[in-house]
């Protein structure tokens, strides 16, 4: 064989059997992630960004499916956009975890006396309500405030600062009348401003 078709060969079979393999990998990762992400926009209600999102998402899709139509008989392909799929629901809780969109609802339930966190919550200018409340082994404090999401780490912080055994839970809220504005910011929110102001103006 001479040594030009030798190297045709070759081209082929790293096309076949690595290039067409990574490349479905990620493709069905990408397309999975921004599925993921497009889940997230559409449930806050983000109406401009989801359609695009979705758009860009299908394009991604049908790369990838139309690569494995074409191989139906190679099961190796089907290793890899499985694989690819697996990891795009991975990294789509990721980057969700990082977007941290949206507003939630926290409430945290504590027998010990709340003061010291309600004085320290009010101070990082969370808006809290605290109520006396009635549990099963007797009188606690209820406190429940409703705040930006990025924010919640830092609420949580506190609580456990503060109240180190108090219950807490959290909860996603789709639409409020007004939020007190923390102080607090992350560093992943003001590098990210811009496409959050964006995301924004495309509600």
């Amino acid at each position: 064989m001479m040594p030009d078709a030798l190297e045709f060969v070759d081209l082929a079979f790293l096309y076949t059997w690595v290039l067409l393999p990574i490349l479905i990998f990620f493709a069905r990762v990408a397309d999975v992630t921004l599925g993921t992400i497009r889940i997230i926009f559409v449930s806050k209600g983000i109406k401009y960004l989801a359609p695009l999102v979705g758009f860009v998402e299908i394009l991604i899709w049908l790369l990838a499916i139309g690569q494995i139509m074409q191989n139906l008989d190679n099961v190796y392909y089907y290793i890899f956009y499985a694989g690819g799929f697996a990891t795009g629901n991975f990294v789509g809780i990721i980057i969700e975890e990082k977007l941290s969109i949206g507003t939630v609802g926290i409430r945290v339930i504590t027998r010990k006396d709340a003061s010291a966190l309600t004085i320290a919550l009010r101070k990082a200018r969370f808006g809290v309500t605290v109520v006396d409340a009635e549990g099963p082994k007797g009188s606690v404090k209820l406190i429940y405030s409703i705040i930006k999401r990025q924010n919640a780490e830092h609420f949580i912080k506190l609580v456990n600062k503060y109240n180190p055994r108090a219950f807490y839970s959290i909860e996603d809220i789709r639409q409020v009348s007004e939020i007190l504005p923390s102080t607090q910011t992350s560093i992943w929110r003001r590098s990210m401003s811009p496409i959050f102001r964006f995301i924004r103006n495309g509600k």
